[in-house]
């Protein structure tokens, strides 16, 4: 997960080209023992942290099969309606979080992080479907942030370059985690005697926020619950140990702070010495370019196919065959599993190739397979192997979507209000997603697949679209059309970011 030490040069040249003003040199053999501690640092917490998340967010689908419904009550689209109230919420809070994170450091998503821990216990003591919208609403605020949160976190450590493998750790294996992990650790929790007043469905939430000590529960409980951090708990652990920003972590010592700015002032076309400008209304309106926009529209319909897959795959699976509920959550396992291998496999090509809408074009089509063979087979087995291209496909297509945004922000404020807007407007999807497998259309939901199997179609050509914008683009500033940004300015050259005529854009 490191650099070769000659990688430092070229990585200035690649992504800036010309003319760009001179910068110290920098040790490449402390580099690569600084990105190691990075690494081992930021990467297996970033991933624990957003795999709680990811857990806390599907558990309602895995309840859903365990009688959510039917103890509340629920008719017709009232399951949608509350997915949607989660979502809605999501997505509003996103932007507002990562400016309150650049404003007041890294201990909000600590906070965060505790408060969805909280929310998701409340779920399990709620009597009536009014408490299930409260809690998801409550949910979806304090979750909203997280990936903004850690993705932000995380372009404020790592080179343009290095950040897309990155993100294909946490971004790629979390969900991929969560998803395995959830399907198991609701199969497991269902197996179980009930723990008081808390029974079915309701084991699922209980334990998925709160630690386990607190309960009577038998050994089978407890040995899943020590395959992870419980939510809440790891919450409270964050304030203490999540790292703030690279300018004052105590993560690093003095050297290493200041090798890590050099590092990030040595990929940007102005020097601001870990500076972060002042936050203006100018620069989050910049955020909303071409280029991010075509990554969250593509973001939005990825996600349409992913979190809808997510949330309904188990009622998917068990409408397959005569599956008990447990088998069904089991089943839920594997195509998550191979996900994960996929995208780290594909999240380093781009990262030793330094492509992005190439791998995208390479993993999406897996996807739009999926979905006509779903569409096109009623046969048990075929459309249990196409949720395996569903995902496989979709799980590395998020983080490659948020690298490309990100590596094309600046400065500060755009990455910042960047990595917030693509999943932001991607949450979107999780609104649309919601309502493409609709109780009507089971068990074959043929209106959801053949929305999904049109939208991930229209992805490459939008990739397509976005590639020849950046070639256009950067080839205006290798002829110096875009030179005279720079006349008779001062001050103003380092809020210029990805405007800059020595920026290039990633491709």
């Amino acid at each position: 997960m490191t650099s070769s030490p000659s990688s430092v040069s070229l990585e200035e040249k690649s992504a800036h080209g010309p003319g760009l003003e001179s910068q110290p040199a920098i040790d490449p053999i402390a580099e690569q023992r600084l990105l190691r501690k990075l690494d081992w640092s930021l990467l297996p917490l970033f991933t624990l942290i957003y795999s709680l998340n990811f857990i806390d967010r599907t558990a309602i689908g895995n309840a859903k099969i365990a009688g959510l419904e039917k103890d509340l009550g629920m008719h017709g689209f009232d399951f949608n309606i509350a997915l949607t109230a989660f979502y809605v919420f999501f997505v509003v809070s996103e932007i507002p979080s990562n400016l309150v994170l650049k404003r007041f450091g890294s201990i909000s998503l600590a906070f965060m992080v505790v408060a969805f821990g909280v929310c998701t216990i409340g779920t399990a003591f709620i009597r009536s479907y009014s408490g299930l919208i409260a809690t998801r609403v409550f949910l979806g605020i304090a979750e909203g942030g997280t990936l903004p949160g850690l993705s932000y976190l995380l372009s404020r450590y790592y080179r343009r370059s290095e950040f897309v493998l990155r993100m294909g750790i946490f971004l790629g294996i979390s969900p991929c985690i969560a998803g395995a992990f959830g399907g198991l650790l609701a199969s497991g929790l269902l197996s179980l005697n009930d723990i008081g007043s808390v029974t079915r469905w309701r084991k699922i939430f209980l334990v998925e926020g709160k630690h386990h000590s607190f309960f009577m529960i038998d050994e089978l409980c407890i040995k899943l619950l020590a395959l992870g951090i419980i939510t809440t708990a790891f919450g409270l652990i964050c304030i203490f140990i999540i790292p703030t920003d690279p300018q004052y972590t105590k993560m690093l010592t003095p050297d290493e702070r200041a090798l890590a700015l050099a590092r990030i002032d040595a990929d940007q076309p102005a020097r601001t010495k870990g500076h972060k400008e002042k936050t203006t209304l100018r620069l989050i309106l910049r955020a909303f370019n071409f280029n991010t926009c075509l990554c969250a529209l593509a973001y939005l319909m990825i996600n349409i196919s992913f979190q809808g897959l997510s949330l309904f795959m188990p009622t998917v699976i068990s409408g397959l065959g005569r599956f008990t509920v447990v088998q069904s959550q089991l089943r839920t396992v594997p195509p998550y599993m191979i996900g994960a291998v996929w995208a780290l496999a594909l999240c380093y090509m781009g990262f030793r190739l330094r492509k992005r809408a190439a791998i995208i074009l390479l993993t999406v089509p897996l996807v739009v397979a999926g979905y006509g063979i779903a569409i096109g087979t009623r046969d048990v087995h075929a459309r249990y192997a196409a949720c395996f291209l569903m995902i496989v496909g979709a799980v590395p297509t998020a983080p490659l979507l948020v690298a490309w945004g990100t590596d094309n922000a600046a400065p500060d404020t755009v990455r910042a209000v960047t990595t917030a807007i693509i999943p932001g407007v991607g949450a979107l999807g999780s609104v649309i997603a919601v309502w493409t497998y609709l109780p009507s259309d089971a068990p074959n939901y043929h209106i959801g697949n053949s929305l999904n199997l049109g939208l991930t179609s229209s992805i490459c050509v939008l990739i397509v679209i976005g590639l020849m914008y950046i070639r256009w683009e950067n080839g205006k500033r290798e002829r110096g059309e875009r030179d005279y940004r720079l006349l008779n300015k001062t001050e103003e050259i380092e809020q210029l970011g990805y405007l800059h005529p020595h920026f290039r854009y990633q491709t």
